[in-house]
């Protein structure tokens, strides 16, 4: 039989043995389902993006990711629900170009701040700009619709995904360049925006390249334009803004996932891993790449660069977007 003080002495290092485990055990992360906001409608490029990256990282994380379609004020009502969410890494969201920095000329009583409110996670694409229209508006190329838009500015109109969103901010860079102001035409969402291109409900829209790429292949949309320094390879066909004639108008957006300020950096260091690890994998670079997006390189990819680019973005379009307001 164990002496009583021996038996006291074993007791206690088991209890010391339980109150290091303890934490450890408390501090694993995922152990549950994660919530993904998408503050626009299914089917829109951050959607489908979001779909394809998370689609690989919650195998790797062993939980499930699931995807919240969040839609209105151009992305700002399912930003400012992130914003507001716990701080525990089980609600995210996949912000972009629009929420998370146009947002901030845009909309002078904003319930968040890109800086301030959220932790940055990890950049997830470049989605290149394209100057797209319905398939029966008259102008040939881009130098007819410069000169048919400028014409007939009072009679055109522009759909896009709302105030502040991707589709919104690059066509009002597209309009005053060129001087003009359509009538805007808004949806919940650039999916919708598109389908109404389709169908020629609407005259033209700047659109990111992910939504474009089926129906310009398809046939149903024209495709005038892409506002990058160089081709597409997705769409070899369309030339740059530069060999159209139109050189100024020059747009990228990008998408990247972010989680509430607070938000541990162990949390942080877990998701960012499994992102760019979902970055790395063949399958999903195909499908992005297929679709036109831009894989950032590994050195954009890390909590701090998306950060600074944010930072820099806000800079970049609040001369352009404060006129706006």
């Amino acid at each position: 039989m164990m002496p009583i003080r021996s038996f006291a002495g074993a007791c206690l290092a088991a209890l010391a043995s339980l109150c290091v485990v303890a934490p450890a055990a408390a501090q694993k992360y995922p152990t549950r389902n994660i919530t993904m906001i998408v503050p626009f409608a299914a089917g829109g490029p951050t959607d489908v993006i979001s779909r394809i990256v998370t689609g690989h990282m919650a195998p790797t994380l062993g939980q499930s990711i699931i995807i919240e379609n969040v839609v209105g004020a151009g992305g700002t009502t399912g930003a400012t629900r992130a914003a507001r969410a716990a701080n525990d890494g089980y609600t995210l969201i996949t912000g972009h170009m629009g929420t998370h920095a146009a947002s901030v000329p845009l909309y002078p009583k904003l319930a968040y701040h890109p800086e301030k409110d959220f932790e940055p996670v990890a950049l997830l694409a470049g989605t290149p700009i394209l100057i797209l229209a319905r398939k029966d508006f008259p102008p040939k190329d881009l130098k007819e619709f410069v000169a048919y838009v400028k014409a007939n500015a009072e009679k055109v109109n522009a759909a896009h995904a709302g105030i502040g969103s991707v589709s919104h901010v690059s066509c009002e860079l597209l309009n005053s360049i060129l001087g003009i102001k359509p009538v805007g035409v808004p949806f919940n969402g650039t999916g919708p925006a598109m389908n109404a291109l389709v169908a020629g409900q609407v005259d033209y829209m700047c659109d990111q390249i992910v939504n474009a790429v089926p129906q310009i292949n398809a046939g149903t949309i024209k495709a005038y334009a892409v506002a990058t320094p160089e081709r597409n390879p997705s769409l070899p066909n369309v030339p740059t803004t530069t060999e159209a004639g139109l050189p100024e108008f020059q747009a990228q957006a990008w998408n990247a996932i972010f989680a509430p300020k607070g938000t541990s950096p162990a949390i942080i260091a877990t998701l960012n891993a499994a992102a760019v690890k979902a970055l790395d994998d063949e399958n999903v670079k195909k499908r992005l790449l297929e679709l036109g997006s831009v894989i950032p390189a590994p050195a954009n990819r890390t909590p701090e660069a998306l950060a600074a680019l944010v930072k820099s973005e806000i800079a970049k379009w609040t001369p352009v977007l404060k006129p706006a307001t």
